[in-house]
């Protein structure tokens, strides 16, 4: 693996991230009303140009974004990252119209997205869906695909960036993980190939009616529309999942907060036969388990930048606390257990920074080892980012837990994403599986 450093323009860039984050985001987040979504935050994030830069930018850009946002305001960059997750299937899978339709408006924050894969019985087993796509009999297809087939004018995926995580929690997020035994991921295709064949030939696909449920996703139920994984073809396992692209006024559709310990909003999605068609499919019938572990594979570094902002954040906060506070006929710095411990965390935090931007610059560059090294970054980062925090708030002491703290924040904000975008014990699975792949049995 080569060193890594960014450039001049980037880290000018990430600063001038920082700043704005400080001085402008943050002043509308502390006037949000924690669990429901923030509008006027959302807005300014499309004001900035920020959200349309999700659909232009490689994964390395979406890592400095989270990044830089998350040190100066987490609710910004929980805003920007689910507006991505709930997008880039649209981004990367959706038919034109679905992208001229949609698009812009969440790019200017006139629109917040969701993505909807996690259910009760299905939030790390994403295979084990259960929400239900029934043929709608009065509008039965002419010549549907059989069972696991490729649909007309089959196409692959697509590699734009869009936002995440996580901020949500897929199991606080909508966002499960790809679970061992996940499907091989599909070539990346272009923009223009990501555009689906025409409405003609989906003519043959028919339509559906989706019954069941959805638990744990961010933005729920105040999104204005969705991104649903349901099973099309029972017993298929992942093999048998469809994308639709759900409006949030189709009938039938309602929804429920869930009163999380996240500030953001998560809620859980009932669906009661809620009608959708050929026109509403992202990809293909039956493939929509690629799209969701093509978006996660674009999330997961960026999940694991979100949490080195955290532990960036609190590190800062740390230095500038024992470099100042009198204990012990001294300042706290000059402890060797307190040296040694912020020097731990600044080293740990540095090394997570590194294995983040790596799995990144691979994602743009298509290389092929793509999911192990996600599932690596994320794995670090998050866990990292728990040890700093903690380890932060065992340093600064009581004034720490006091309600409106920096650390009581980060406290708060930090345990979700070792869950959403796959459990740390789902990483560590998948990590297992991309390793022994290229291992014959003796």
């Amino acid at each position: 693996m080569p060193a890594f450093s960014l450039d001049p323009a980037q880290t000018a860039w990430c600063a001038e991230l920082r700043t704005l984050a400080e001085e402008r985001l943050r002043p509308l987040a502390e006037k949000g009303e924690p669990g429901h979504v923030n509008r006027a935050l959302v807005a300014e994030l499309g004001r900035l140009g920020l959200l349309a830069r999700l659909f232009t930018s490689g994964a390395l850009d979406l890592c400095l974004m989270r990044e830089s946002l998350a040190h100066g305001c987490t609710e910004a960059e929980t805003a920007l990252a689910l507006q991505g997750l709930g997008a880039h299937p649209v981004h990367a899978y959706g038919t034109r119209a679905q992208r001229e339709h949609w698009l812009p408006r969440v790019a200017d924050g006139s629109a917040v997205a969701a993505f909807a894969l996690s259910e009760p019985g299905a939030g790390s087993d994403a295979a084990a869906l259960a929400l239900r796509a029934d043929r709608d009999a009065a509008r039965a297809p002419t010549s549907a695909p059989a069972p696991g087939e490729a649909a007309p004018a089959a196409r692959g995926a697509s590699s734009a960036a869009s936002g995440t995580a996580p901020g949500a929690v897929p199991e606080a997020s909508g966002v499960a993980p790809a679970a061992p035994g996940a499907l091989p991921a599909d070539p990346v295709p272009s923009v223009a190939e990501a555009q689906g064949p025409p409405v003609a030939e989906r003519a043959g696909w028919g339509s559906w009616r989706l019954s069941g449920e959805k638990c744990w996703i961010s933005n729920a139920p105040e999104a204005d529309f969705y991104t649903v994984f349901a099973r099309t073809t029972p017993g298929a396992g992942a093999r048998g999942v469809t994308a639709f692209l759900v409006p949030a006024d189709r009938p039938g559709l309602t929804g429920t907060p869930l009163d999380m310990l996240s500030p953001h909003p998560i809620g859980a999605l009932a669906f009661d036969a809620v009608p959708v068609t050929a026109d509403d499919v992202l990809g293909e019938p039956d493939r929509g388990f690629r799209v969701a572990m093509h978006t996660l594979n674009l999330f997961r570094p960026s999940v694991g930048a979100f949490a080195v902002g955290m532990a960036e954040a609190a590190l800062a906060a740390t230095l500038t606390h024992t470099a100042g506070r009198e204990a012990f006929g001294g300042r706290l710095k000059d402890l060797q257990t307190v040296a040694h411990q912020v020097a731990e965390m600044a080293l740990r935090t540095e090394a997570a920074r590194l294995m983040v931007y790596a799995a990144a610059a691979a994602y743009d560059e298509g290389a092929p080892d793509v999911p192990r090294r996600a599932a690596m970054a994320k794995l670090l980062a998050t866990e990292t980012a728990q040890y700093v925090v903690d380890a932060a708030v065992q340093l600064h002491g009581a004034r720490a837990l006091r309600r409106g703290h920096l650390l009581e924040h980060l406290y708060r904000e930090v345990r979700a994403p070792r869950i959403y975008e796959g459990a740390s014990e789902v990483q560590r699975a998948v990590i297992a599986k991309e390793l022994y792949a290229s291992v014959e049995a003796p």
